[in-house]
């Protein structure tokens, strides 16, 4: 961030609701921390030594957060040639690749959405609802990769 000024405090304060918004769909809050601290970063990177003076946490909490994120695909570890400690960023397809990552999830709550329309049947309410959940996750599964494809052709990558 800047030197103190008071564009520094904006800045700060949108990490956090930036954090907070990632926080509020789902993020484990001190991954969605760093994952603002790596996107805002003049240089797109920061060392763990960074992530803990700029986030005033520990560096148990910092190794958490990135862990989660190197996991997701949200962010990447690089260490420059000669260098001895890791850089983080965020990976240049973060979005990208926590959507169609996401495949998986929808496919557990697809399934699971079946099994519980076979036990309550489409005849009760329970069962109709579970069966519009099966549906709108089967959707999903059909209609990311082909939104993924077109957001490829229009970003160019």
């Amino acid at each position: 961030m800047n030197d103190g000024t008071n564009q520094d405090s904006d800045e700060r304060r949108f990490l956090e609701r930036f954090a907070v918004v990632l926080s509020d769909s789902g993020y484990p809050r001190m991954a969605a921390r760093v994952f603002s601290a790596l996107l805002l970063s003049p240089n797109g990177k920061r060392t763990a030594a960074e992530l803990v003076e700029l986030l005033g946490v520990g560096p148990s909490a910092i190794s958490g957060g990135i862990n989660y994120l190197l996991r997701t695909g949200m962010a990447v570890r690089e260490r420059d040639p000669g260098q001895r400690r890791d850089h983080y960023g965020v990976h240049q397809l973060a979005w990208f690749e926590a959507l169609t990552s996401s495949d998986n999830v929808y496919r557990r709550f697809e399934d699971v959405a079946h099994e519980g329309t076979k036990i309550f049947g489409t005849r009760t309410e329970v069962g109709a609802r579970l069966a519009q959940t099966e549906r709108f996750f089967a959707f999903l599964r059909e209609e990311i990769p082909q939104l993924m494809r077109k957001w490829r052709e229009l970003d160019g990558t």
